[in-house]
């Protein structure tokens, strides 16, 4: 091999080490900046509840004396859930789903492109709750967390189980 191809392939293989010691930081990056996003809205949103339940009658959705306060609360706690790293791909869900009805009710007339609704900064939040529905929280989470200690007491389970078997 020449020496040119011996130190791409030494750099390649360094921007591989590197790349995969950081693999952690995207889904951290996404959750945080998502969670701190929706709990900043949700907070909101819930103390000035006339003021959204007026622009979301304005909006012409229906019940906003219902879907104001729901819309509140569940960017609020869903967006713990993601700061926490707890029922990530759970609470990316209901999420997703206000993002899609803010995209429909409040953002619609804007969208007269594809990259008009690429533009946007909801489809965007939509766009990194589905990796985090799909991928996790990521091992900097309580998800992460309460998984290893599920599959630790799973393990000593079976072990124990497999002795007692052994013994019979």
């Amino acid at each position: 091999m020449s020496g040119l191809a011996t130190r791409v392939a030494a750099a390649r293989n360094f921007v591989l080490k590197v790349s995969r010691a950081m693999e952690w930081l995207p889904l951290l990056l996404a959750r945080v900046t998502l969670g701190w996003i929706f709990v900043e809205s949700g907070w909101g949103k819930l103390h000035n509840l006339p003021r959204v339940i007026d622009f979301f009658a304005s909006l012409g959705i229906p019940a906003p004396g219902i879907q104001a306060p729901l819309a509140a609360a569940t960017e609020l706690v869903c967006g713990l859930l993601l700061l926490a790293g707890l029922l990530t791909r759970i609470a990316a869900v209901p999420l997703a789903v206000t993002m899609t009805v803010a995209i429909l009710a409040a953002k619609r007339s804007e969208i007269t492109a594809l990259s008009d609704l690429f533009a946007l900064s909801e489809f965007l939040y939509i766009i990194l709750l589905g990796m985090l529905a799909a991928f996790g929280a990521g091992p900097l989470s309580l998800d992460r967390l309460i998984s290893w200690f599920t599959e630790s007491n799973e393990k000593e389970t079976e072990t124990a189980e497999s002795l007692l078997s052994a013994r019979s």
